[in-house]
Parts: C-alpha cells; sequence; structure tokens
C-alpha cells in the first residue's frame, strides 16, 4: 500500500488533499469514509497539508456552511415541499481530467471526484432536513455548481396523475387550441387570449389542480383524442396529466376530483385520479394487439338506402385507411390498414340509421363512413351503394392499454 502512495505523491509532488488520496486508495484503506482513509494514511506517514491540491483544486473547501445556508435558503425561499432528493454538480473540467488521469495511470478502479461531492453534500441535508436522498424517483434534483463562486439551482420534478375522463356536450378540444390567426399571442379575433376555443378537457382539469400543486404548467398526455363535435361516454378516455415544477405534492385526489366535478358538471367529468410514474403516459398511448374502441355514429344517405345491405357491413374488415385530407395538414400521407371487429344498426328512417361499430384503434370513423373521396376502402357509402356522411358521432369505450 505504502508503495502506491509513495507513486501517488511523488506523481501529484505531495500537492494531494486527504479527500483526494482516501478516495485513491478506497479500495485498499478501511475508514468510515474518504477523509477519515486520507487522514489514516497522512498521520501514518507524518505527511505535510498542502497548500493546493492538484488533483481537486480544495474544491472541498467550497462544501461548506456558506453553500448549505445557499441550498436552505433556496428551498425556503421555492416554498417546495419534498421528501425525496438527488444532489448533482458541476465542477471544472481540468478537475475532473486530472482526477481521471491519476486513476488511469495507477490502474485505479475509484468512484470519480463528482460522486463523492454530490455524496457528502446529500449526507448533510439528509441529516439536517431529515430527507432521503433516491437516485431512481426523486421529487427535486439540488444542482450545484462549485466552478467558481457556488451557485445554486433546484430542479422541481414533474407529478403525474393518470385517469380517465368523458365529454359531455360538442364543440370542446380535447387540449388547448391556439387560435388560428395568432397561433396563440392574442388577437381580437380570439378576445386576445390566444385560443381558438374558451376552454378545453386539459384545462378544466389542469387549471384546478395547478392550482392546488402551486404548479408551473401542466401537459395532457390522453389515449388518443376525439374530434371537438364528438362525445367521450361510456367509462371514460385514459388520460395522464403532467404537472411541470408542482412545489405541492402531498394532494387529496379524491377530494379535489369531487371539487372539479362539480365545477364541471354538465359538460366533463373525470374519474379514478391517482398519482402515478413518468412510464405511464407513454404506456397509454401505445395500443395492445387487443387493444380496441367503440363508436356510435348517426348515418345519413342522400337517398334511401337498401335496408338488406345493412346486414352486409358486419363483413367490413380490413380498412385501408389513407390519412383523412381533413387531418393531412397535421399528418403524413400515408395508407394505414386497420380492422373493424363488428358492427350493428339500427334503422331510423329510409335514409338513415344509427351504427355502432367496435374497432382497432387509429382508424378514422367519419371517413370509415363516407369514404373520404375513395381515400378510405372499403367504406360504409360503398358496400350500401349510396353517398353518406356521419351526421353525429359518439365514442362509447375506450378499452384499457
Amino acid at each position: 500500500m505504502y508503495d502506491l502512495v509513495k507513486k501517488i505523491l511523488k506523481e501529484t509532488n505531495g500537492q494531494i488533499c486527504k479527500h483526494c488520496l482516501g478516495r485513491k486508495l478506497s479500495h485498499i484503506v478501511e475508514g468510515r469514509d474518504n477523509i477519515n482513509r486520507g487522514e489514516k494514511i497522512f498521520e501514518d506517514l507524518e505527511i505535510p497539508k498542502p497548500e493546493n491540491c492538484v488533483v481537486c483544486g480544495n474544491i472541498f473547501d467550497k462544501i461548506n456552511d456558506e453553500l448549505f445556508k445557499k441550498i436552505y435558503d433556496k428551498i425556503d425561499f421555492l416554498n417546495v415541499e419534498f421528501d425525496t432528493f438527488l444532489v448533482g454538480s458541476r465542477i471544472d473540467k481540468q478537475i475532473k481530467t486530472w482526477d481521471d488521469e491519476l486513476s488511469e495511470k495507477f490502474d485505479l478502479d475509484v468512484e470519480p471526484i463528482k460522486k463523492e461531492l454530490n455524496r457528502i453534500i446529500g449526507r448533510e441535508i439528509e441529516n439536517t432536513l431529515e430527507k432521503e436522498v433516491e437516485f431512481e424517483k426523486q421529487d427535486i434534483v439540488i444542482n450545484v455548481d462549485l466552478r467558481k463562486e457556488p451557485k445554486v439551482r433546484i430542479q422541481i420534478n414533474p407529478l403525474f396523475i393518470e385517469g380517465k375522463y368523458n365529454k359531455l356536450v360538442r364543440g370542446i378540444p380535447q387540449t388547448k387550441w391556439p387560435c388560428g390567426k395568432c397561433k396563440g399571442k392574442g388577437c381580437e379575433e380570439c378576445n386576445f387570449t390566444g385560443k381558438q376555443y374558451g376552454e378545453s378537457v386539459e384545462e378544466l382539469l389542469s387549471e384546478p389542480i395547478l392550482e392546488a400543486t402551486n404548479g408551473w404548467q401542466a401537459k395532457f398526455h390522453g389515449a388518443g383524442r376525439e374530434d371537438i363535435d364528438v362525445l367521450m361516454l361510456g367509462s371514460g378516455r385514459p388520460f395522464v396529466l403532467e404537472i411541470k415544477e408542482p412545489k405541492i405534492r402531498k394532494i387529496n385526489l379524491d377530494a379535489l376530483e369531487e371539487k372539479i366535478n362539480k365545477m364541471t358538471e354538465g359538460k366533463t367529468s373525470y374519474h379514478n385520479l391517482k398519482f402515478c410514474e413518468r412510464n405511464r403516459k407513454a404506456e397509454i398511448k401505445v395500443s395492445s394487439s387487443d387493444a380496441y374502441k367503440i363508436y356510435k355514429a348517426l348515418v345519413k344517405c342522400d337517398k334511401p338506402y337498401d335496408r338488406d345491405k345493412l346486414a352486409s357491413l358486419n363483413n367490413l374488415d380490413e380498412i385501408h385507411q389513407q390519412t383523412p385530407l381533413r387531418v393531412l395538414h397535421r399528418r403524413a400521407d400515408k395508407v394505414r390498414i386497420k380492422h373493424v371487429h363488428n358492427v350493428s344498426c339500427e334503422i331510423i328512417d329510409d335514409t338513415t340509421f344509427e351504427m355502432t361499430v367496435k374497432t382497432e384503434g387509429g382508424l378514422y370513423i367519419k371517413e370509415l363512413i363516407s369514404g373520404d373521396e375513395d381515400r378510405t376502402k372499403p367504406n360504409v357509402g360503398e358496400v350500401l351503394g349510396v353517398k353518406s356522411i356521419c351526421e353525429q358521432l359518439d365514442v362509447v369505450e375506450v378499452s384499457e392499454k
């Protein structure tokens, strides 16, 4: 061991601190931490204290009462609620380079300097605030910049809430819809709101939750979407609401759900609100092989249809659907293959009937009915031999992912 110590001292001209020497020898010297290991070696070999550590530049001296005051003041200023945290740090690139070069020269498989810095800072915060360091899913990240005069930045990690919603009236979009004229900036056309429509499924839910969490912004992730003129009925459509920079994390979702549903009564309703993890927002967007959706459509034909042909609609199976003209401005123009599972019809009059259709997710029902200038084949109008349009559409069920 001492041969290695002497080599390290020679390489650094004796200018290495207890932290760095203890860390470089952590694999062969026992001790409760790296500085304790370094102190043992300094005492055993009577090594004088260096004026300046050529490895870290005395960066460990910056971990002092002044730094922790900055950290605690920042937490107090933000008034952020948290139970778990992680420490991240920034140091001069040259320090990392010197540290790595020394380890490589003597083939030392030891932790990098930033890991020790983060651990020392984290341990002190744990003991002082009685919070817990968490590496996987933490509430906040405390970023400490040690390159010059120490600076502290607090990253507040998002909060994720999942549930289901119903849309009970037509004319409400799922998410905030920027004004088509000013693109969200605000103009006379939109009464300077920046919005095409006054409210949305997203906003009716997110605004009370942002208020309860003191969050900065909300982002809505839905399991698909319905058109603005379509109702969302049945058990509802799954969604995840992402709250960015929530300063309050401990909220009563049951009470909040009840409050929101009273506020939005008759327009939207939200159910089964619960906290979830980040990956859930991606999961609800990916349809499994057996996922399906059920729609109820009011079909209007330009002339009387042959009632005997309605039964033929149940033979609809593989549908080749080119991107509908009405969404071509925002979706790639390609042919997607989707499947119809079953169809049932209820006659209303000679030119009108109600169609309930169970399909694979992602099939555009309005175009399945009209054919969309033959971009969707086969289609309802083609099977019946009359021009058909979807006069009204409701989503009845969205299967679980």
